[in-house]
């Protein structure tokens, strides 16, 4: 398998001169579900925003699919974006749209400001659009408001959503911490699924390490902007656990 991603002294120095990325160095293979642990603070979300550039980073290379992400601008910029969508804690959804509306919406990269504006008028889009929500189980729930969904059937529309883009990677920051933990393995089930049958490439922040266990073929942990710990996720034993999270930290089960 080929490298999707490289870093390579990867450095975010935020103003206020929190240093979040302290000299990462990684490479992720086509196909792998690597899960992000560490605590509150450890750079997780500020490694996956610097990934597709949500945030600049401050030195280092980053390379995706052989586009060097942190030169792009412009069309290049906006063609490796197209390849990476995001998954986000908070759905990010309109909660004033319907499902199908929001997942439609995934498509804007790839469209004109006009095209965009009468999305469910293009059958093409909607069909594609159909298809994506029933396969996070939603295709009934298509003209309901995303404001009367419960949390899970939102995080599966931001699923669909992402699907629309055609990514070549998924990038999910703690996208089940602000669910139940029934719901949050059925929201991992899915991105379990497009890892497994669609071979992509799945990078997702958590908490859970039995969330990682179950989905993840890759454990990378983070601890004050540094990498502690890459291996599988069976290799974290208790000892390592508490060297991430620290000495009091106690696991969490999600069954």
């Amino acid at each position: 398998m080929k490298n999707i991603i490289e870093l390579k002294n990867l450095h975010k120095v935020y103003a206020t001169g929190t240093h979040a990325l302290k000299g990462i160095d990684l490479e992720i293979k086509e196909g792998e579900f690597c899960i992000l642990l560490g605590l509150s603070g450890s750079g997780k979300s500020t490694l996956l925003r610097c990934l597709n550039r949500l945030i600049e980073p401050t030195s280092g290379d980053i390379i995706i699919d052989g586009i060097d992400v942190v030169a792009a601008k412009g069309k290049q910029l906006r063609y490796i974006r197209r390849k990476i969508a995001m998954i986000f804690q908070q759905f990010n959804l309109i909660r004033n749209l319907s499902s199908l509306t929001n997942v439609l919406t995934g498509k804007l990269g790839y469209s004109s400001l006009v095209h965009s504006l009468t999305f469910p008028q293009h059958k093409k889009d909607t069909k594609i659009a159909l298809e994506n929500l029933k396969r996070v189980g939603l295709k009934e729930f298509a003209e309901k408001r995303t404001r009367n969904l419960s949390g899970g059937q939102q995080q599966r529309v931001a699923i669909a959503r992402a699907l629309m883009q055609n990514p070549k990677v998924i990038l999910a920051d703690e996208p089940v911490a602000s669910l139940d933990p029934a719901t949050a393995d059925s929201v991992m089930r899915y991105l379990g699924e497009l890892n497994k049958k669609d071979n992509m490439t799945v990078i997702c922040s958590l908490h859970f390490l039995s969330l990682a266990r179950k989905y993840g073929t890759r454990v990378i942990a983070l601890k004050d902007g540094k990498i502690v710990f890459d291996g599988t996720p069976k290799e974290i034993d208790e000892k390592r656990f508490k060297e991430i999270y620290g000495q009091d930290a106690e696991e969490v089960e999600i069954r």
